[in-house]
């Protein structure tokens, strides 16, 4: 199976005052002259190493399956940080969404051969990196052309920005979310139901028309459940 690889490279970043660490997934047969779709993925460490994202990108290439990708992970720098970035009542998360869409992406298109439209880019999360990937889709709708979202956190301001999309051909949603995530430990030490309020995200989804897919597989709020998805996943933004 051929091998891609990734970079670790820097961008700092005016929005949140700090240089953000990046891992750029190439693939094998990268090339300057073809123009490449982007997917960008908060809690970008988690993808690459519980995700296994390399070998499954490997695999669907070799399949020819998927057209050119080049994955953008943003680690999260520490747990606090992560939330204080991807929830909604975050006092950066703001500033995140505006690295994202500001920053990163100007950069990406600078540094890459990319197709430099919305639908050429798409946002992937697990959680609250779902959360801030769906809000940044949602303010940013010409930017992105695909979320998806592994089990998202979903509260009444993350249902706002989903209803104030004015157009909901913009962008398409993949969404997925356990049976088994009605209890799920927060990094607060609270516990919160994440499958109800999925399911009424998806009603909105719906009602507002956007291009979509839902599911509700048998299992928690872990990576051993997402890991399996991620093949549909990046099949649903990105096969051909």
């Amino acid at each position: 199976m051929k091998k891609g690889r990734i970079n670790e490279l820097t961008l700092q970043s005016e929005a949140l005052g700090e240089e953000m660490e990046l891992l750029v997934y190439l693939p094998e047969n990268y090339s300057d002259l073809y123009k490449h779709s982007v997917l960008i993925a908060s809690d970008g460490k988690d993808y690459f190493q519980y995700g296994r994202m390399t070998r499954l990108l490997e695999k669907l290439y070799e399949e020819n399956a998927i057209e050119r990708l080049i994955v953008v992970g943003v680690p999260y720098k520490s747990v606090s940080e992560r939330r204080r970035m991807y929830h909604p009542d975050g006092d950066r998360n703001s500033d995140y969404i505006r690295f994202i869409a500001h920053e990163l992406v100007p950069f990406i298109d600078s540094e890459f051969p990319t197709y430099q439209m919305g639908a050429g880019r798409g946002l992937i999360g697990d959680s609250l990196a779902a959360t801030v990937s769906l809000m940044t889709a949602c303010k940013y709708p010409n930017s992105f052309g695909k979320v998806v979202c592994h089990s998202p956190y979903v509260d009444e301001q993350v249902m706002t920005a989903v209803e104030s999309v004015s157009d909901p051909a913009a962008f398409d949603i993949y969404q997925v979310i356990g049976t088994g995530e009605t209890e799920v430990p927060t990094t607060t030490g609270e516990i919160d139901d994440f499958l109800n309020p999925n399911r009424k995200l998806r009603k909105l989804i719906e009602k507002k028309g956007f291009s979509s897919f839902y599911e509700e597989f048998d299992g928690k709020h872990t990576w051993k459940f997402w890991q399996r998805d991620l093949e549909r996943a990046i099949r649903f933004a990105f096969g051909k």
